[in-house]
């Protein structure tokens, strides 16, 4: 009986600095996107790529391992994005995601016209991301939707 107290004492205290450090995470910010290019461009098929740049309000850092994306604007499928990475996502600190989705170009002549005489439009992502801490990673929804400046003139 006294060796259970004695290492329950000692292990009491280890199990409680665990408990409490591991918090789960605050949701990653969405700031701005820049380098967006073409990367292969086809009449069934293209591929854009871009870098996304998000905000991490959490207290540690993280890792970005995998996403699996679907990309809508104005409601209209524009394409999907599947990406196995190794991103370090430093804590409290800004960071960019390298981004590429595989374009469905019978969808973007509709997602174009609509465009055209708009300055506003409607993006929505959703998908799954997986993310985690000291290679122990766990899936989270993705469910965005905002509203972007857009012009072509």
């Amino acid at each position: 009986m006294e060796n259970k107290i004695k290492w329950l004492i000692k292990i009491l205290p280890i199990a409680i600095f665990a408990m409490a450090s591991c918090s789960t995470p605050k949701d990653l910010v969405y700031k701005d996107f820049k380098n967006l290019s073409v990367d292969k461009m086809g009449f069934a098929s293209s591929a854009i790529k871009m870098d996304l740049i998000y905000y991490n309000p959490n207290n540690f850092g993280l890792q970005l391992k995998r996403t699996e994306l679907d990309i809508y604007i104005n409601d209209n499928f524009l394409g999907h994005s599947s990406q196995i990475l190794q991103i370090s996502i430093p804590k409290r600190a800004d960071f960019e995601m390298p981004l590429k989705v595989d374009v469905d170009m019978k969808n973007i002549f509709k997602n174009s016209f609509s465009s055209l005489f708009t300055d506003e439009v409607t993006v929505k992502v959703t998908g799954r991301i997986t993310i985690g801490k000291a290679n122990v990673f766990k899936s989270f929804p993705v469910n965005y939707e905002g509203k972007h400046n857009f012009s072509v003139f």
